[in-house]
């Protein structure tokens, strides 16, 4: 008998088996069974023995066809139905209820932000500090007029023609200082050099230093100019080097030195005029030195430079 039939042999001995088992367990729930029915029992255990017999006969064929085929064989311990005990039931395991997740705290402040506020309120405290600083040097700074000028009668004592600028004079002047002042003027084309000798005139002192083709020049002869003709302004008659010219209503102190980057002359000047009476004028008001009029010579209605 092949490997096959066996077990399906076997198979079908169990199934009748438990049919069998099943048939007898219900006559006994139904009462049905007599007490003295011991042939009928008694044939049934022959066939159940003989039964067991084909069974173990047919497992032992089974078994040796596996062994034949190289099957291993692993013994099984098949306990009775009765000595089958229900595993015990775990009791439920008590689980303590999670804590909930704490919520995070507050993320500190980065220092970085810290470090942008402090440099934000560091630059605002500048900020304020150069406003009042601007703000006080606004309320010092003198006011941009006339009374900024250092403007004195002087006396060219001398006057010969720049060694290496033919439109150029280059002139000693008398300012009623310790030294005369070497002055450089762009006279030549108006002003013969005759006329340039020993003679009065006004001068602007306060104005900084500038080398013109070489040579320094310290001060600014004041004429009367249009394109076409310049006029050396006059101071009145008996005036010395070193007077003041002033203007009435103008009383501010004089710059040591004009600032040329805060172009303080060049915000003056355009009120500068010739009246028709000669005079010299700011804004309207004559210039005077000890009381006089500063005059041109002829000119009239122009601007002075």
């Amino acid at each position: 008998m092949s490997v096959r039939a066996c077990s399906t042999k076997a198979a079908q001995i169990d199934t009748v088996l438990e049919q069998l088992r099943a048939h007898v367990a219900a006559l006994r729930s139904k009462g049905t069974l007599v007490k003295n029915t011991t042939v009928q029992k008694k044939q049934l255990q022959e066939e159940n023995a003989k039964l067991q017999q084909q069974v173990e006969a047919l497992k032992r064929q089974l078994i040796d066809a596996e062994i034949m085929n190289g099957r291993k064989q692993v013994a099984a311990f098949a306990p009775k139905c009765k000595d089958i005990k229900p595993s015990p039931v775990p009791a439920p395991v008590s689980v303590a209820p999670k804590e909930a997740p704490k919520a995070p705290a507050p993320a500190a402040a980065p220092q970085k932000d810290n470090k942008k506020k402090a440099a934000k309120k560091e630059k605002a405290g500048q900020q304020q500090k150069g406003q009042q600083q601007k703000g006080a040097q606004a309320s010092n700074t003198p006011p941009t007029d006339v009374s900024r000028l250092n403007m004195r009668v002087g006396f060219i004592r001398s006057a010969k023609l720049h060694p290496d600028a033919d439109g150029l004079y280059l002139e000693e002047i008398d300012c009623g200082e310790p030294e005369p002042r070497q002055v450089i003027s762009g006279l030549v084309k108006h002003i013969p050099i005759e006329e340039m000798q020993q003679r009065p005139c006004v001068l602007l002192l306060n104005l900084k230093p500038a080398k013109m083709r070489g040579i320094m020049s310290h001060a600014m002869v004041m004429c009367a100019s249009t394109p076409e003709k310049v006029e050396i302004l006059a101071p009145p008659a008996g005036s010395k080097p070193g007077d003041v010219v002033t203007v009435e209503g103008f009383t501010g102190t004089p710059d040591a030195q004009l600032n040329p980057k805060k172009k303080v002359f060049e915000a003056i000047q355009p009120d500068f005029l010739v009246s028709p009476e000669g005079h010299a004028l700011y804004k309207g008001v004559p210039w005077k030195i000890n009381g006089d009029f500063v005059t041109a010579q002829t000119m009239r209605g122009c601007g002075i430079k």
